[in-house]
């Protein structure tokens, strides 16, 4: 099946360091080698992973990411240019014009 242009959503809010932080990325490393349209959005205490080196290659690949800048702030974390910063706005949209849409929890 040619999975090319269809639009995977993807929300993390684990820490970097639960499995399911990992699992949302390799997902999504698997997605975008298919050529599917990744959009990531990383909420809760996965902000806290926005600078992790495999994120920041998938985002370098074409992965579109975004941080919730709420939860960016609620953690004095610094804002850069590492993400979109954005927010619950734009999980609605992900949701809404997204093929599939996943949660890791």
């Amino acid at each position: 099946m040619d999975l090319r242009g269809k639009k995977l959503g993807l929300l993390i809010s684990t820490s970097p360091e639960n499995p399911n932080f990992q699992r949302g990325l390799r997902l999504a490393e698997a997605a975008l080698d298919k050529g599917v349209d990744v959009y990531l959005y990383c909420i809760d205490e996965a902000v806290r992973g926005i600078g992790d080196s495999r994120l920041q290659s998938l985002s370098a690949r074409g992965l579109k990411f975004y941080a919730c800048a709420y939860g960016v702030q609620r953690r004095d974390l610094p804002v850069n240019d590492q993400a979109v910063f954005a927010g619950l706005t734009v999980v609605s949209d992900l949701i809404a014009s997204t093929d599939r849409f996943l949660s890791f929890n």
